[in-house]
């Protein structure tokens, strides 16, 4: 049985990863990779098509690395302040998530568009302090963001509450 060359289209447990050019048997190949679209031959126009994707994926990649460093830049100098609704007693009414912290982000002097995924928050903060939340902006940059947590005094007493569910 003879083997043959395929560029891989995607991650094959056991065999490589995407653009992986690997040898496999002819029959694996032509019964199962290339009917189920998970790799092409590597013929040598599909290697030199290969190459230009590379080096243009190489070019992308170290742009968006170069961005994310530029952002880090950004976030690290940045110190964000948010209220948290309290109300009697200092008892939170609710809590900041990442969602919050990603449009305070954006409403800053900083004009840095986060999405909610990037901030690495394991729980909603549910009181006031000072907070370093971890962001990952990029598989090889990551940053801490500095963060003001202070109460927003709310005026709800218990008593209003408790009148408004019996009648």
């Amino acid at each position: 049985m003879a083997n043959v060359e395929v560029i891989l289209k995607e991650k094959i447990k056991g065999l490589g990863a995407e653009a992986d050019v690997v040898k496999v048997k002819r029959g694996f190949a032509r019964n199962f990779l290339v009917p189920q679209g998970k790799a092409y031959e590597a013929s040598a126009g599909n290697l030199r098509h290969l190459n230009h994707l590379k080096a243009l994926r190489a070019e992308r990649e170290a742009k968006e690395l170069q961005e994310a460093e530029k952002t880090a830049s950004k976030l690290k100098k940045l110190k964000l302040k948010l209220t948290l609704q309290t109300g009697q007693g200092g008892k939170a009414f609710g809590s900041i998530t990442t969602i919050d912290i990603a449009k305070a982000v954006a409403e800053s002097s900083a004009k840095v568009e986060l999405d909610r995924h990037q901030i690495q928050l394991d729980k909603p903060i549910k009181n006031t302090g000072s907070f370093e939340v971890p962001v990952k902006l990029h598989g090889e940059v990551s940053c801490f963001l500095k963060l003001s947590v202070t109460a927003a005094d709310g005026e709800a007493s218990g008593e209003e509450e408790a009148s408004d569910s019996e009648g």
